[in-house]
This record gives C-alpha cells, structure tokens and sequence, in this order.
C-alpha cells in the first residue's frame, strides 16, 4: 500500500510542470547587474577621451551582504539604470581583485598586507566601506559615498553629480531644493 501511494506522488510530481526551471534561462539568472551596462576602467577612460562625463564606480566585496541587496534594488531600479547609462561611465570594481590596473597615467596593485586593492583604498582615501559609491566628477578627485543607498538616496547623489552641480553649489543647498522624482 505505501509503495503505490509512492508510486502516485511520483508520478504526479513528474508530470507538473516545473516554471521556475522551465522559465528563460537568460532571464532567470540575470542579476541587476547585468542590467546595467557596466564598463571597466579602461573603457571608462577610452570615454573620457571622447566625451567628458562622471565615473560612477561601485566598489564592493563578494563577499558583503549589502552589495548584493544594493545590486538588486538599486541598479536593478530601471529609474536608476537609465540615469546612469545616461549621465556616468559606470564601473563595478572588486575591492579585493587581484588584477592590476592603471587610472591616469598611475598603477594600482592588489596590496597583500590588506588583502585590499590600492585602487579601493584610492578611491576611499582608505575608509574602506563596502558597498561605497565612488564618484569620480570630470577633472575631480573622487567622492566616495559609503554603504547601502536606497534608490531615493541614490538619485540625489547622481543627480548632484549628473547635473554638474558639484564643485558649483553646495550639497546641503542642492539637497534643500532637490525634489525627488523616483
């Protein structure tokens, strides 16, 4: 008795349609970062040359939690995406990546001793958070933005940058007026 009642469970779970499995491969594994375009440092640098705009850089590890919730909610935000691609060069970089790179001319190295990239610790002037959004503004140093930002954190900081009003109003007077419209 108990083996034909096996035997019915089985033969129905085989039947079922199985959606999740089923589902378009390409869009079932996609991640938000895949939804944005994301560029190297060397592309980003090769676009500066021919039109100048902002570098966004999202710094993370793989392993910290809130990089991939911000992967998730923030660039997977189409609001988010479109400003980006629109107004950025954006760049995700491993914080602990092996791989040398060169920005402008200087080399940076994976640093051993602190199991860190010396780009990250660059771009954070060493106050290594992670997630952190590095704004890189055209002919400007970076602005490094540490930890989790929620799409409506995110779009006053990018459209800070976006708009070119940094270095030419005052963030607290910017943020006073700025009106939210994600």
């Amino acid at each position: 008795m108990k083996l034909s009642v096996l035997f019915c469970w089985l033969a129905v779970f085989s039947c079922a349609e199985k959606p999740a499995l089923n589902a378009d491969k390409k869009n079932w594994k996609k991640t938000a970062a895949e939804k944005l375009n994301w560029m190297t440092l060397e592309d980003a640098a090769a676009g500066l040359k021919k039109e100048k705009r902002p570098v966004l850089i999202d710094l993370y590890t793989n392993w910290c939690g809130w990089c991939k919730v911000m992967d998730k909610k923030t660039y997977h935000n189409k609001d988010v995406t479109a400003y980006v691609q629109e107004k950025f060069y954006p760049v995700k970089f491993d914080a602990e990546g092996r791989k040398s790179i060169t920005w402008y001319g200087r080399t940076f190295n994976f640093n051993a001793r602190n199991k860190t990239h010396d780009f990250a610790i660059y771009l954070t002037n060493g106050n290594l958070s992670y997630p952190t959004t590095v704004i890189i503004p055209v002919d400007g140093e970076p602005q490094a933005i540490p930890g989790y930002l929620a799409p409506n954190e995110f779009e006053l900081i990018a459209k800070y940058f976006g708009e070119g009003k940094y270095g030419k109003v005052p963030f607290d007077e910017y943020q006073k007026s700025f009106k939210s419209q994600w």
